[in-house]
């Protein structure tokens, strides 16, 4: 029987933790190193564009090249990449340096976070697997909810400070699992040499709009592009409408990741199978829409906190409600399905902020008066889109 002995799971844990405490004690810095640096909405859009483009390319091959040489050269290839990364950020001095940092970090931290799993995979049982997945779940939630405040806090001295600490965390983690971590998967089950690597292939994406998930797959891009446009300018945002510095915009990212934490952790569930998923899509998106005009009539700390806290409360249940309901309606197998959502939710990560960033530059209300229309548009598609009780045909739905 597979088993994953406690101090490998430490490791992985740990690497996992620096990678996503890494992607959250940047997220407060970035907007005010774009400034720093002479740039604007548009430099930032991108920059955030990039490593969601990067990730959802280079997520896909870095599993498939594990599953033939191993996880643990992966492990090692991601965490290096990672910290030579950080550290270029921090000492970055134009914003061309940036976008390229960016992108070898969302090239190379994408193999963290695949290997990671497959190495649960291949060292856990069936019924430990959920155990350990489960924790790497949780790891990462804690890691986006407690960077920004911690990157907040290090940037209040200098801007590259949180990338600095960011790199040496990934080197110790590194270090861990060179010396410390064996290789999960034996030679043996190893996949062949001439087995193609996987590629994301975009004529799937497009042939699935047409198919029986088409439409809730259309809901989960257009949601996904239009509540983007809250998380890419936010701290541009914060800082030309209210002059807020790192700490305070780390404070609230923090109190935004605690409650999608909590909502998603325990109370997703609760909601859904008491109101079933399309009721949950369309209150989400309709108060997602108000709390994007809420958000513009705050000009306090305390009114920013409660709008943000309003808005992420809306959208917390959002994207697990729209996943359920295209698993249940599927009629084309749940991996594949989950596949598919997941695609086309990195597409409107990609594309909601690089308009964003571009609307914020003609005026900086117009990111949030956007995602307001979009939300309000989706709702309405919704009304016709999505009802109770419309199964797909020769569907086998699932309970969540």
């Amino acid at each position: 029987m597979k088993t994953t002995n406690r101090g490998n799971l430490f490791i992985l844990v740990f690497a996992l933790l620096v990678v996503m405490l890494g992607f959250g004690m940047v997220i407060p810095v970035f907007p005010f190193l774009i400034d720093k640096l002479g740039a604007s909405g548009s430099a930032l859009g991108i920059l955030v564009a990039t490593a969601a483009l990067t990730e959802f390319l280079f997520g896909p091959i870095w599993g498939s090249i594990s599953d033939r040489i191993g996880r643990k050269p992966i492990l090692m290839i991601g965490m290096f990449g990672y910290a030579l990364a950080m550290f270029a950020f921090g000492i970055a001095t134009k914003i061309w340096m940036l976008l390229v940092f960016r992108a070898l970090s969302g090239i190379l931290s994408s193999a963290t976070i695949t290997t990671t799993m497959a190495y649960i995979g291949d060292s856990t049982s069936e019924k430990s697997r959920g155990g350990g997945m489960g924790i790497l779940g949780a790891v990462a939630g804690a890691g986006t909810v407690i960077g920004p405040g911690i990157g907040g806090l290090l940037a209040g001295g200098s801007l590259s400070t949180p990338f600095f600490v960011s790199a040496l965390l990934a080197l110790l983690s590194l270090l861990l699992v060179a010396l410390l971590l064996p290789e999960s998967l034996p030679v043996e089950a190893r996949a062949a040499q001439g087995q193609k690597i996987k590629l994301v292939r975009f004529g799937e994406l497009w042939r699935a709009l047409t198919g029986p998930i088409g439409l809730l797959l259309l809901v989960a891009f257009l949601a996904t592009f239009g509540t983007s446009n809250f998380e890419s300018v936010f701290g541009l945002y914060m800082l030309k409408k209210l002059d807020y510095g790192p700490e305070q915009v780390g404070g609230i990212l923090t109190l935004v990741g605690a409650i999608a934490l909590i909502g998603r952790g325990l109370l997703t569930g609760f909601v859904t199978s008491h109101w079933g998923e399309p009721t949950v899509i369309k209150t989400s998106l309709m108060v997602g829409a108000v709390g994007f005009i809420l958000l513009l009539l705050a000009n306090t700390y305390a009114t920013v906190l409660l709008t943000t806290g309003i808005f992420t409360c809306s959208i917390t249940f959002l994207r697990p409600s729209i996943h359920s309901l295209t698993s249940k309606r599927t009629t084309v197998g749940q991996g594949a399905s989950m596949g598919l959502s997941n695609s086309f939710v990195s597409l409107g990560r990609v594309a909601g902020p690089i308009v964003a960033g571009i609307i914020f530059d003609i005026n900086p209300n117009y990111p949030y008066l956007a995602g307001a229309v979009i939300l309000c548009a989706v709702f309405l598609m919704s009304l016709i889109w999505i009802k109770e009780g419309q199964p797909a045909p020769n569907a086998s739905p699932k309970t969540f």
